[in-house]
């Protein structure tokens, strides 16, 4: 139709572009950005409310690419509408031609979405996957808290379908009424190595989201008129889909085969993909020229956000008090857990402050914050995929996301949470019933490899040289009280570790802690003793005894933050006749690794043992038990002491 040829033009100039940029770069998915020609034009030309000189508004619609190798073609449409990329006080201005950067070292158009890396109009990394769909469900959650009357546009493979977190995120966008989300499964048919399953057909996924209780509109991806009209459509109290049969490689002969997928054309190759798609602007009768300039119509309101403190969670006594806690608090026994809980809810006070739990937040103690501030509390389910990417989502448009569940739980969202690393998203991951103090509910329910993965992208730099994540091992509930706050204050990824059993207190109220730290417990000669967590108590109590059977005085540090500040330690240590045991309760990888690299790289000759997880723990009736059953009772550690002592003779 007429009021089509410019955007007929368009296509036809990004396609070439598409196919010229991958060729150049001698990777890429031109067969399908191809596919996306249209649907994508249309967004970012006509149908989406956003300005692309200010990526940074949060009133903006948004466009999450889940199926992110088809970044080609969005970033050919912002670099030709001079789309704003860096940061907000150093932006610039793209232009066409820079669209053949992509890939390149020096440049911010990487290979699948990153913002991290200066491409703020994405608001998270993607490219694993199935997690786009629950990251615009998080932007959808935060935009109906801010009162933002936008749309959260998700693009999503038919292929990539078949991934179990689109069917976690549709079940989320349901349960919460998450109108604001457009999914766009973009149905080219064609997988990496082959046609997608019947499973994944343009049909088949209706039927799915029809069952899942979304409004489904199936549309020709290449025909303007129903294109927008599906993009206009309104659902009503229903989430939207929009089922976009494509065609892969359109426009270019050579990338239709269902090998093309991943392959740029060569460059002999490319003067016969022009030659196509110059065909193809005569038979849309658009074959005049390629030079077109197409502005996108609709701009969002300015949005001007004041300037906000950090958050307090005052005195844990008045906040223990608020949940009821206040005997605990006398007493001086109280959980990790139940302290974390206590101190969520008094931060909680701040609307940035959202939480995410994944059907156990009577055990992670969420609860208190779910009771009294529902409206920021988002009920997962058991989803612990879905529940990390939404966090994603509400961290990219302001919010500070708490998620929480068992420690164990979380190990089935670690891509998911790689991915919030690749895209330095500021989300709070509690670890709840971790280690082997949780003795009767066997190792299924143990969280034993957090620590290692987590440390792991605790000595992983981000673009700007902080860590990728910020790990907090709270030994007693002052600890992790104080921990919560300080991770809320903290601009990017922070883990912490929580327990199940009551513990007595070890640290005075007024105590003081901060990122990279540990607390020099007790003072000895003989040796140096490194712990963190619910093992510090352990640790105590094999003090007393080495104390009682050996005569030997054992310096104590409780390590409560990854990546810790070893040159201190080292000290230590070599203050202990050089000698220094550490003790955890998860599997190897995690706190005897960081003092052990820290003494192959000191010059103080210190030597390191340790005392990790080393066997597949079981059930036992209490958390002695199961720490004898893993030779890590305070008996295994007075042994392991006594052998390092006497060695060093």
């Amino acid at each position: 139709m007429a009021e089509y040829k410019d955007l007929d033009r368009k296509v036809i100039q990004l396609a070439k572009q598409i196919v010229r940029m991958c060729t150049d770069a001698g990777s890429g998915h031109p067969s399908t950005a191809l596919s996306l020609v249209h649907i994508v034009s249309a967004l970012m030309y006509r149908a989406m409310r956003y300005d692309p000189k200010d990526p940074w508004n949060n009133a903006a619609d948004r466009l999450v690419l889940s199926e992110g190798h088809a970044v080609p073609v969005v970033y050919a449409a912002y670099c030709d509408l001079g789309g704003v990329v860096g940061t907000p006080d150093r932006p610039s201005e793209l232009r066409f031609d820079d669209a053949m950067t992509l890939r390149s070292a020096d440049s911010v158009l990487d290979g699948h979405p990153n913002p991290a890396i200066g491409f703020p109009f994405f608001d998270s990394a993607t490219g694993s996957l199935g997690q786009g769909l629950s990251t615009a469900a998080g932007l959808a959650a935060a935009a109906r808290l801010d009162g933002f009357d936008k749309k959260i546009y998700c693009i999503c493979g038919d292929g990539e379908a078949r991934e179990g977190q689109i069917a976690e995120a549709a079940d989320f966008i349901v349960d919460h009424k998450l109108t604001a989300v457009r999914a766009i499964f973009n149905c080219n048919g064609q997988a990496q190595n082959a046609y997608v399953s019947p499973q994944q057909s343009p049909d088949a996924l209706a039927a799915k989201l029809l069952a899942y209780g979304w409004d489904v509109r199936a549309i020709d991806g290449h025909n303007w008129d129903k294109i927008f009209e599906a993009l206009a459509a309104d659902a009503g109290e229903k989430p939207l889909a929009i089922i976009a049969r494509t065609l892969k490689g359109w426009g270019v002969t050579a990338l239709h085969d269902e090998n093309s997928h991943g392959k740029p054309l060569k460059s002999d190759q490319l003067e016969s993909a022009i030659a196509d798609l110059d065909a193809k602007a005569g038979e849309l009768g658009v074959a005049e020229g390629e030079d077109v300039s197409v502005e996108h119509l609709s701009s969002p309101p300015p949005v001007v956000r004041p300037a906000r403190g950090g958050f307090s969670a005052g005195m844990m006594a008045e906040a223990a008090k608020a949940v009821g806690l206040e005997q605990a608090v006398e007493e001086k026994v109280l959980s990790t857990r139940r302290a974390y809980g206590a101190a969520l809810n008094v931060i909680g006070a701040d609307d940035r402050i959202v939480a995410l739990d994944g059907d156990v937040r009577n055990s992670t103690f969420t609860i208190f914050f779910a009771d009294n501030y529902p409206q920021r509390y988002f009920e997962a389910r058991i989803a612990e995929q879905n529940m990390v990417s939404a966090a994603v989502g509400l961290a990219a448009a302001g919010k500070v996301p708490f998620v929480s569940s068992f420690a164990k739980f979380l190990s089935r969202a670690y891509d998911q949470i790689e991915m919030a690393a690749v895209g330095s998203a500021n989300i709070k991951l509690v670890g709840s019933h971790a280690g082997v103090s949780l003795a009767a509910d066997g190792p299924s329910q143990m969280g034993l490899t957090d620590v290692p993965f987590f440390r792991a992208l605790a000595r992983t730099r981000r673009a700007d040289g902080a860590p990728a994540c910020r790990v907090m091992l709270p030994s007693d509930a002052v600890s992790a009280f104080k921990l919560t706050e300080l991770m809320a204050n903290i601009d990017g990824m922070c883990y912490m570790r929580t327990h199940r059993p009551d513990v007595p207190f070890i640290y005075d109220e007024n105590e003081t802690f901060q990122a990279g730290g540990f607390k020099h417990l007790v003072d000895g000669e003989d040796l140096a003793i490194v712990t963190s967590g619910y093992m510090v108590h352990v640790v105590r109590k094999a003090l007393e005894l080495l104390e009682e059977q050996a005569g030997l005085s054992a310096s104590l540090i409780d390590v409560y933050s990854l990546p810790v500040e070893t040159d201190e330690i080292m000290r230590i240590g070599d203050d202990c006749r050089g000698q220094i045991l550490v003790v955890e309760d998860n599997y190897v990888g995690g706190v005897a690794d960081e003092i052990t690299a820290a003494a192959a790289g000191s010059d103080l000759g210190v030597m390191v043992d340790s005392l990790v997880l080393r066997h597949i723990p079981k059930s036992a009736r209490t958390p002695e038990e199961t720490l004898a059953l893993v030779h890590l009772a305070a008996e295994d550690i007075v042994a392991a002491a006594q052998k390092m002592f006497d060695q060093s003779e």
